[in-house]
């Protein structure tokens, strides 16, 4: 039995971020619209860190995947990436393991992916100015997305480690979509202040910004804090935003951002306004007015990754990349 191998460089080379934007579009319409099988995910606490244990099926593509991804936040120490992964993709009529591919960039690719889209749908066209929350391997998937749907004209990045941002400025500025213009912000109230789009990247526990310094129009991706015990946003700014999330019962089972709001009595649950794919499928309105604070709030779900794999391994089979074993 023969099955495709792909490293990280492999899926760099077979799918670019606007195609991985358009395949977790596919996937989130999916499923919001109940054709998508995807149990919550399975959490495994051990030693430094947590192992997640991700399965999906997506019948309109015949594919089913099973990500096994580990969140350790002390590995900056030791010189590793905080999230690895590993992504199995099998033919789901039969079976039969396709490939097994990096699942570290495949995260980061396509945890960016869903905040493109989210953008696209909910920031105001004419955003110019992206005030960046960390510096990682998230923080460079993020601005590449954000810079592929919208025109920015300045990011401002702020990372408490200086020396990770002056990494992400050499690195992304003036890469593809991204301006050479960005700039190392020396507070969060200077990332945040009259920026049109702000993203939280980070594994902060505590809020990262004061929510009254978002002004009206602002769109916010919350993509970091993934447990009910991490936050990156205040309850201010939770308080004032459309919430729309990847999905509702991963949300509420993780998002600490939320269930903190919830618990103090800041928002209900049914202050949730949608899911992403109820707006992209047009079930749910996006933004209704320029001065509307929208709020993207994203834990992760499979969907994205079964979307993403298969489209990179539909497109690595036509280049022939990767290495193809035997088993």
């Amino acid at each position: 039995m023969d099955i495709r191998v792909l490293s990280a460089d492999d899926l760099r080379a077979a799918i670019t971020m606007a195609e991985a934007i358009e395949a977790v579009t596919r996937g989130f319409a999916q499923l919001s619209a109940g054709r998508a099988v995807v149990p919550l995910r399975t959490s495994l606490s051990a030693a430094a860190g947590t192992s997640l244990f991700m399965p999906a099926y997506l019948p309109d593509s015949k594919t089913t995947t099973l990500k096994v991804v580990s969140v350790y936040p002390d590995n900056r120490l030791l010189g590793l990436p905080t999230i690895m992964a590993v992504v199995a993709v099998l033919d789901a009529n039969t079976g039969k393991p396709l490939a097994l591919m990096d699942g570290t960039y495949l995260t980061a690719l396509r945890t960016g992916a869903a905040s493109g889209a989210a953008t696209d749908l909910l920031a105001r066209k004419e955003a110019r100015v992206l005030g960046l929350f960390g510096a990682g391997a998230q923080g460079r998937t993020q601005l590449e997305a954000v810079c592929n749907v919208r025109t920015i004209e300045e990011v401002r990045v702020f990372d408490p480690n200086r020396n990770a941002a002056d990494r992400l400025v050499a690195e992304m500025a003036g890469r593809k979509a991204v301006p050479g213009r960005i700039i190392i912000s020396e507070s969060p109230t200077q990332t945040v202040k009259d920026a049109d789009v702000v993203v939280t990247a980070t594994t902060s526990r505590e809020p990262v910004f004061d929510g009254t310094d978002i002004g009206p129009g602002t769109h916010i991706n919350a993509i970091g804090a993934y447990t009910p015990e991490m936050r990156e946003l205040d309850e201010v700014v939770v308080g004032k935003a459309k919430i729309v999330v990847d999905t509702r019962e991963g949300c509420l089972a993780e998002a600490g951002d939320l269930i903190m709001a919830i618990q103090s009595g800041v928002i209900s649950e049914t202050d949730i306004y949608a899911e992403l794919g109820e707006v992209i499928s047009g079930l749910k309105c996006g933004r209704e007015s320029d001065r509307e604070i929208t709020l993207f709030k994203s834990v992760g779900t499979a969907v994205q990754d079964a979307a993403v794999a298969r489209a990179a391994l539909d497109r690595a089979e036509e280049r022939d990349l990767g290495t193809v074993a035997s088993l």
